[in-house]
C-alpha cells in the first residue's frame, strides 16, 4: 500500500488546542525525506485512493494524506505555519480555496503543463490554485410534477410560479454562496438581492440537509425541484437499493442558462503550499492531477466532470446530456463570497 492516510476529527470549542496539539507528520522527518507528497485533503472520497496510487507507482512519489473538513484543514495550517509539513492544500469549491489564498497559504506555480491543460477560467490569474475537477450545481426536477419546459435559468426560479416547490440546504453551505457570488458577478449586487427576496419566498420549508435530502425531498413529493450538484444523483442509480434506484428515476436534470452564460460550475481543486518542504514533488502531482489518466478517474470515480475535454465521462453523467457551462473566472466566487453572505442572510435565506 503506498498511500499512508490519516482522519483529522475536530468539534468544538477544542479545535484550536487540538489542531496546535496533534502532529500527524514530523516536519524534520518529512524534509530529510525524498519521493514524497504530504497531503491535506478536504475531499472525502474513497475513490480518490486510486487516483494516488497510480500517482505513485508511475513516479515513486509516494503520497501521505490527511483528511479532515476545509475549516479544519486550513485552521491547522494557519497553527503549523512554516513548520507545516503538508506540501498541498485539496479541496472543494473555489470559496475554500479562495479563503486559503487570502491567508497566504499558497505558492504562485508557473507550470506550463498546467497552463496549457486547465481552462483559465477554472485556475487561478496568478497561479495559486488550480482546478482538477467541475460540478455543475443545477436544477433536479420531479419528472411526475415538473415539465422540463418550464425550466429556463436560475433568475426564473424566483417566478411566482415556483412558490412552495423549491428545495435547497441553507445559506451556510459554501456551494450556495458561491452561486449566489456567480450571480452577483454577472448581475450585481442589487438585481441579485431582488432576485434573491423572490427565491427565498418559492421554498418548500425552511433548508435543511445536505445535496442528498434535497433531492430524496423532491422525488418524495416535498417539493418539485431540488437545486444540488450533479454528482450526487448518479449515487442513486449505482445504488444496490431499488428504492434508490427509483428516486434516480424519479428526477431529472436541467442544465439552467444554456440560452445565455451557461449553467454555474464550481470546482474542486487544489494548491501547493508556499512552507512545502517537497515542494517540487508537489508540482509534480499537480501536473499529474490535469492529465487524461487522472482526469478519467475524477469523472469516473466521483461522477464529475474533467476540466480536460477529452477524458471519457461516467455513462450515467454523460446521460444528463452535454451543456455549455458559465466561464466566469471562478477566482470570483471568493471574491463576492462576503457579499453573497450578507445578502443571503439580508433576505432570510437560513
Amino acid at each position: 500500500m503506498n498511500l499512508s492516510r490519516r482522519s483529522l476529527i475536530i468539534n468544538g470549542a477544542a479545535a484550536t488546542a487540538a489542531l496546535a496539539a496533534t502532529q500527524v507528520f514530523h516536519p524534520r522527518s518529512v524534509k530529510a525525506q525524498t519521493g514524497v507528497v504530504n497531503l491535506y485533503s478536504s475531499r472525502h472520497y474513497n475513490t480518490d485512493d486510486a487516483l494516488y496510487e497510480t500517482f505513485t507507482d508511475l513516479t515513486g512519489i509516494r503520497v501521505n494524506l490527511l483528511e479532515g473538513k476545509a475549516d479544519e484543514l486550513l485552521e491547522r495550517l494557519k497553527i503549523e505555519g512554516a513548520n507545516s509539513p503538508a506540501d498541498v492544500f485539496m479541496t472543494v469549491d473555489a470559496g475554500n480555496l479562495w479563503r486559503a489564498e487570502q491567508a497566504n497559504l499558497f505558492a504562485s506555480i508557473s507550470s506550463d503543463v498546467l497552463t496549457e491543460n486547465i481552462p483559465e477560467n477554472l485556475r487561478h490569474p496568478e497561479g495559486f490554485w488550480f482546478g482538477f475537477s467541475k460540478r455543475a450545481r443545477v436544477i433536479m426536477y420531479n419528472k411526475d410534477t415538473v415539465d422540463p419546459s418550464e425550466l429556463s435559468t436560475y433568475e426564473n426560479l424566483a417566478d411566482d410560479r415556483w412558490q412552495g416547490r423549491i428545495l435547497i440546504r441553507s445559506s451556510g453551505n459554501i456551494y450556495n454562496q458561491s452561486l449566489v457570488a456567480s450571480l452577483i458577478e454577472t448581475n450585481g449586487v442589487e438585481a441579485t438581492e431582488a432576485w434573491a427576496e423572490d427565491f427565498v419566498r418559492n421554498f418548500a420549508r425552511p433548508p435543511e440537509g445536505n445535496d442528498r435530502a434535497q433531492i430524496e425531498a423532491a422525488a418524495a413529493g416535498l417539493g418539485d425541484i431540488a437545486i444540488a450538484n450533479t454528482y450526487y444523483l448518479p449515487r442513486y442509480a449505482k445504488d444496490e437499493d431499488p428504492a434508490k434506484q427509483a428516486i434516480f428515476e424519479k428526477m431529472g436534470v436541467f442544465f439552467p442558462n444554456q440560452d445565455g452564460r451557461g449553467a454555474h460550475v464550481n470546482i474542486s481543486g487544489a494548491g501547493v503550499l508556499a512552507s512545502a518542504p517537497n515542494a517540487d514533488e508537489a508540482q509534480q502531482f499537480l501536473e499529474y492531477l490535469s492529465g487524461t489518466e487522472a482526469q478519467a478517474f475524477f469523472a469516473q470515480g466521483n461522477n464529475e466532470y474533467p476540466v480536460v475535454e477529452d477524458a471519457e465521462l461516467d455513462p450515467v453523467v454523460a446521460g444528463f446530456g452535454t451543456f455549455k457551462d458559465d466561464t466566469v473566472n471562478v477566482s470570483t466566487f471568493g471574491e463576492n463570497q462576503a457579499a453573497a453572505v450578507q445578502l443571503m442572510d439580508r433576505v432570510g435565506w437560513e
